[in-house]
This record gives structure tokens, C-alpha cells and sequence, in this order.
């Protein structure tokens, strides 16, 4: 069984006593360094990753297969609490996104308490934020989770079967019909959380909607 370590000293501290070094190329200074990050930027727009969707859904960016680096990148900031990441997920994610209007609405995919406790850090919705921050758009918590359940490990049939009840619309918050909203997550494994979350969305009135993800993976498309 795997433990994770809540880390707990913070992270101006952590970068005194242990600079990062870029998970890419190894050069001290910056958790991905600005070199490695044009070049996951680069790689997108030259080979852009595909899945296969119906024509109904929404418009879908991705910024990479979930293989090498990225797979790194988010294994770190997930399982390490490599909060510094965060920064770097969004400046990608702002290259590869199409210019939006300025009430746009991100919306991070809520996640599992039991994560967010355990990790010390709610990943989609810390990226959001710093998204939001670089776009001058807002983050609104739209979804929030209708039960505990988690995904990982699970197959792909428990996936599906889970991400049908998995998520409820916060009833402080309307959906305004003109606005539109980016739905974020870090990872399509099945895609059964995301396609919950665009089929609330819609349900609840919501008609410009985009998907934004990090990775996928391809295994799951064949």
C-alpha cells in the first residue's frame, strides 16, 4: 500500500534549503525551466494530441500524451506537492488555450477530499487559479463532489459507473448562458469524470463550454 506524506513546511522554505532543479534538463534554478517548457509548448502545436470524441462535444485542448516529461511533471505535482508547478501548468495552458472573452469562467473538476488531505494541495484547482491570474478570468467552483469515490485503480466500467453520480452543481452559483466556461482537469484516463461534468453543465444551462487537460492517456483510446 502506498502512503502519501502530507508535506507540510513551506515552500519559500523548501526552495532556501533545496533549490529546484529543472525536472527536464536537470538545470538548477526552476522546476521546469523556460527552455523545456517552450519546448512541451512547441511539441503541442507541432504534434497536437487527438482523442476521439463525438462531434457534440466541446471544443477539447490538451496539452500533451501523458508520456515522459509531462507524466513527470504531473506524478510530481500531485504526489510531491511540488507546488511550484502550478505556475508552470498554467503558462502552458495559457500558450495552447484560443483567446477568450474576459468574463470567462474556469472551472477546475473538484477533487476527492481525501486527495486534497493527504496530498496538502487541491491540484486542479490550484492551476485554475493561477490560469485564471495570467487570463484575467475568474475561477468559480461550479461542481462539487457527490460522493467520495475514487477513481484510481478503479477500471474503466467502475469509472463510468462512478462519474454518473459523481458531481453536483453548487446552487449558490448560476449558470449564465452567455458566459463561457473552461472545464479543467489534469489527466483524462476514461474521460467519464469530464463528460459528466460537460453533461451538468449543459443540463444546468451553460452553452460555451471548452475542455482544457493537461495529458491523457492514449492507452485508453484503443
Amino acid at each position: 500500500m502506498r502512503f502519501i506524506v502530507k508535506n507540510t513546511t513551506s515552500p519559500g522554505l523548501l526552495d532556501l534549503l533545496a533549490p529546484h532543479s529543472c525536472r527536464g534538463c536537470g538545470r538548477t534554478g526552476n522546476i521546469l525551466c523556460n527552455r523545456c517548457k517552450n519546448n512541451i509548448i512547441l511539441d503541442h502545436l507541432e504534434h497536437p494530441p487527438k482523442l476521439k470524441l463525438p462531434k457534440s462535444f466541446p471544443p477539447t485542448f490538451i496539452v500533451s500524451d501523458r508520456t515522459g516529461l509531462i507524466s513527470t511533471l504531473i506524478q510530481d505535482f500531485k504526489y510531491n506537492s511540488t507546488r511550484a508547478l502550478a505556475t508552470s501548468f498554467a503558462k502552458i495552458l495559457h500558450q495552447i488555450l484560443p483567446p477568450l472573452p474576459p468574463s470567462t469562467i474556469i472551472v477546475p473538476l473538484p477533487t476527492v477530499q481525501q486527495h486534497i488531505r493527504a496530498r496538502g494541495l487541491d491540484h486542479t484547482y490550484l492551476i485554475a487559479k493561477k490560469l485564471a491570474k495570467l487570463c484575467n478570468y475568474r475561477v468559480e467552483k461550479l461542481l462539487t463532489r457527490a460522493n467520495s469515490t475514487v477513481q484510481v485503480g478503479s477500471s474503466r466500467k467502475t469509472r463510468l459507473m462512478q462519474a454518473k453520480s459523481a458531481y453536483t452543481l453548487n446552487p449558490k452559483i448560476k449558470i449564465d448562458p452567455n458566459t463561457t466556461y473552461i472545464l479543467f482537469d489534469d489527466v483524462w484516463t476514461t474521460g467519464a469524470s469530464m463528460k459528466a461534468a460537460v453533461k451538468k453543465l449543459r443540463q444546468a444551462g451553460a452553452k460555451n463550454i471548452i475542455v482544457a487537460l493537461l495529458a491523457f492517456s492514449r492507452l485508453e483510446q484503443k
